[in-house]
């Protein structure tokens, strides 16, 4: 029966999703640019194991993206760390994954993982042979885990979610999930009921364990360092109340600017810095034409003439995490375009965060506004009412701003617990 949905997956399912990829590819840069980044694949990858693959056990980390390997990262470094001598092959999806991490200094070989074809996951693990295997989160590839399994390299999943509502469960495809999830030797979920969840595939051979997510720790370690960094002068904020709008989208940004506007009535010294999820120039432009005549701004790269400026607009990237330090209060972006960005990048500050309705996507999101660490409002008129309330109260904003720091420092030590099952194997 394997073998049926094997031959299935490599001659029916693969050439359809090749299609469509190409046919995308024609319309979508980053499909484009994924495609492209390929195009050398193997090339790449023969010199960098040849120059950079030194003798030592090999571990193979693969994330979706960017935002998966940053939950990979604490366990690299603590491996790396206990581990000098063990070699990291690190491999990516998605271009925005791999253009974002092409020179993370703990990794010895990064490169896009190959188009799941059987000869292409043949060929990556004949020039890679790494001794173990982790796949972050969800981005399992059928063929790439069958020819590990027949390589009898072990694999596992760390942070590994399985969404009630999600394909995989219906039944014709919980078949085929079943012979691809089954050939995994551990799979290590966020929580128990994503435990409880990937029970549905009647598995045999993996061990199923909630351990908590990795996310809680890298996000705790990144603030850390972030607060070492100084990239506002204190003359700045002196005397100041600051909203930091991070990762925002244009949808968002028509809500914020709106009940922000609307504050600053009666709030003269409420400073917002805003940063675009895209800061390109047409972006940043439309922002600055939206506050003319309205709020007085400056973008970041021009602070040093700082003249009190109202609205601060961020055009760089990399400094998200630190400005939340300087923040009262975060507003979310994604949260009135699609899906609600990272909020524990700011919950780790202990500020209350505020998002908008699309939430449902970051269980922590969800979490954080049932205990009081977050609030959700669905237009203009709930964030000015939200906001007010925060700023104007300050033993509730201090209130909540402790349940958000509590919230991820409680979730934090995940990484120590995935090293524990990834060391019966070194």
């Amino acid at each position: 029966m394997k073998t049926v949905w094997q031959t299935a997956y490599s001659l029916l399912a693969l050439p359809l999703m090749w299609f469509v990829v190409r046919i995308l590819g024609l319309f979508n840069r980053k499909v484009r640019r994924g495609i492209q980044g390929r195009r050398d694949l193997f090339a790449m990858l023969e010199r960098q194991v040849a120059e950079k693959l030194a003798p030592g056990k090999r571990v193979w980390f693969h994330a979706s993206s960017m935002g998966e390997f940053e939950q990979a990262k604490p366990i690299i470094a603590e491996l790396k760390r206990r581990h000098p001598d063990i070699r990291v092959i690190a491999t990516f999806f998605s271009p925005s994954g791999f253009e974002h991490s092409r020179k993370y200094p703990l990794a010895d070989v990064i490169s896009y993982i190959p188009f799941d074809t059987r000869k292409g996951a043949k060929r990556f693990l004949d020039l890679t042979r790494p001794d173990v295997a982790v796949i972050i989160r969800y981005d399992v590839w059928p063929n790439h885990i069958w020819e590990l399994q027949r390589c009898k390299v072990p694999v596992l999943i760390a942070n590994a979610t399985m969404r009630q509502n999600t394909l995989r469960r219906f039944p014709l495809v919980r078949k085929f999930h079943y012979f691809v999830y089954n050939a995994i030797d551990s799979i290590l979920t966020v929580s128990e009921r994503d435990a409880e969840a990937f029970k549905v595939f009647s598995l045999t051979h993996p061990a199923i364990q909630a351990i908590g997510d990795t996310r809680y720790d890298q996000v705790s370690i990144r603030s850390a360092e972030a607060k070492k960094r100084h990239v506002i002068a204190e003359p700045v904020l002196r005397g100041k109340r600051v909203l930091v709008a991070g990762s925002t989208w244009p949808e968002d940004e028509e809500v914020l600017l709106t009940g922000y506007l609307r504050l600053r009535q009666t709030m003269k010294h409420l400073l917002l810095v805003i940063v675009p999820h895209e800061p390109t120039v047409e972006h940043l432009e439309e922002l600055e034409a939206e506050l003319a005549g309205k709020a007085s701004f400056i973008r970041f790269s021009a602070l040093n003439d700082y003249n009190g400026e109202d609205v601060i607009i961020v055009d760089s990237i990399g400094i998200l995490l630190t400005l939340y330090t300087y923040a009262d209060v975060a507003f979310i972006g994604g949260s009135f375009k699609q899906n609600v960005h990272n909020v524990l990048e700011a919950a780790v500050y202990g500020i209350p965060v505020v998002y908008g309705p699309r939430h449902a996507n970051s269980q922590e999101a969800v979490t954080l506004a049932k205990s009081g660490g977050g609030f959700v409002v669905q237009d203009s008129d709930s964030l000015f009412m939200s906001l007010k309330a925060l700023y104007e109260n300050e033993e509730k904003r201090k209130h909540a701003g402790a349940i958000a720091a509590a919230f991820v420092n409680q979730r934090i030590g995940a990484t120590e617990k995935f090293l524990a099952h990834l060391s019966k194997y070194l």
